[in-house]
């Protein structure tokens, strides 16, 4: 493990305070069980669940040409020339009660053999044990601080836990554990555990995965010191208004992509399960309105679930 890029930036306060009762992450007068069992279990339970894994042609790359193929949620499958990287990989149908509403763009038996596994934090729908069982011998997998015992029998052969601005090199390519604002709790009051976004850096080139988390300024840091090519922005579950002390919308996102200074922007963290009181073809719909708007849709790739992407 290296120092971080160039001189460490600021190191935020961590939010150690958790939400302690589900009510916490709702206005008081809007929450009750009724209400979140109606807009997060029922109407899932009603909606036919879409979309189909794809047999995917993933494409011969050339040096310094990067594939993303999008599997869902915060789910991704990044590709270089020689090394295949896998992020928050979530293959469920179910988490609990909570129904996945659209199939994960591919299967998990159609993944290559996978170097490297990115975990953003300990939330269910992001580390999820049974996927990352199935995974075709994975060989590193890097976390936040506090992960590792939660890995130690996954099949990993090595396991790296970061701190915020940390960096872990192997093989020519660079893994940087970057701030957000959000929590890491897999149980509500298992605050040891932590939770950042992650820079991937290989071949020249620079991607950015925000991980779980709310507008706060530390995206302007990750932009002076490590702009990316790509961001990986999450614009989903923000309904109700609370919900924005750990999330963002699709009006914050665009401006994390603006403060990290990326080229090009890919939404995810929307319509694969139902998290949250807004509908699922919301949020595309409104970034899509307000990049319109900004001037920014042509730097905004939507990607279909299980098709390789260029970029």
């Amino acid at each position: 493990m290296t120092p971080g890029p160039r001189s460490k930036p600021p190191v935020y306060r961590r939010e150690r305070r958790l939400p302690r009762r589900l009510r916490e992450l709702t206005p008081t007068r809007a929450f009750n069980p009724r209400t979140f069992f109606r807009e997060m279990v029922w109407k899932a339970l009603l909606t036919p669940r879409t979309g189909t894994p794809k047999r995917p042609s993933f494409p011969r790359l050339h040096h310094g040409q990067v594939a993303l193929t999008w599997i869902g949620h915060a789910s991704f499958l990044i590709q270089f020339t020689d090394l295949n990287a896998l992020i928050d990989p979530n293959f469920a149908n179910w988490l609990f009660f909570l129904k996945r509403i659209r199939r994960s763009g591919l299967k998990v038996e159609d993944l290559p053999p996978i170097d490297l596994v990115l975990l953003t934090h300990a939330h269910f729908d992001h580390f999820h044990k049974p996927s990352l069982r199935k995974l075709p011998h994975p060989k590193i997998a890097v976390m936040p601080w506090g992960m590792g015992d939660l890995a130690h029998d996954l099949g990993f052969e090595r396991i790296v836990e970061l701190e915020w601005w940390d960096r872990f090199s192997h093989n020519g390519w660079t893994v940087t554990l970057t701030p957000c604002r959000h929590w890491g709790a897999r149980v509500l009051r298992d605050d040891h555990r932590g939770y950042g976004g992650f820079i991937l850096e290989y071949q020249g080139r620079r991607i950015f995965h925000a991980g779980d988390s709310a507008y706060f300024e530390g995206f302007k840091e990750i932009g002076q010191h490590c702009p990316p090519d790509i961001a990986l922005l999450p614009i989903g579950a923000y309904k109700p208004d609370s919900f924005r002390n750990v999330h963002m919308g699709p009006d914050e996102a665009l401006q994390v992509f603006k403060d990290v200074r990326a080229q090009w922007m890919v939404p995810m963290h929307y319509g694969t399960f139902k998290l949250s009181f807004e509908d699922p073809d919301e949020p595309p719909r409104w970034l899509r309105e307000l990049a319109r708007q900004q001037g920014l849709l042509s730097s905004i790739r939507f990607l279909e679930e299980g098709v390789p992407e260029l970029f």
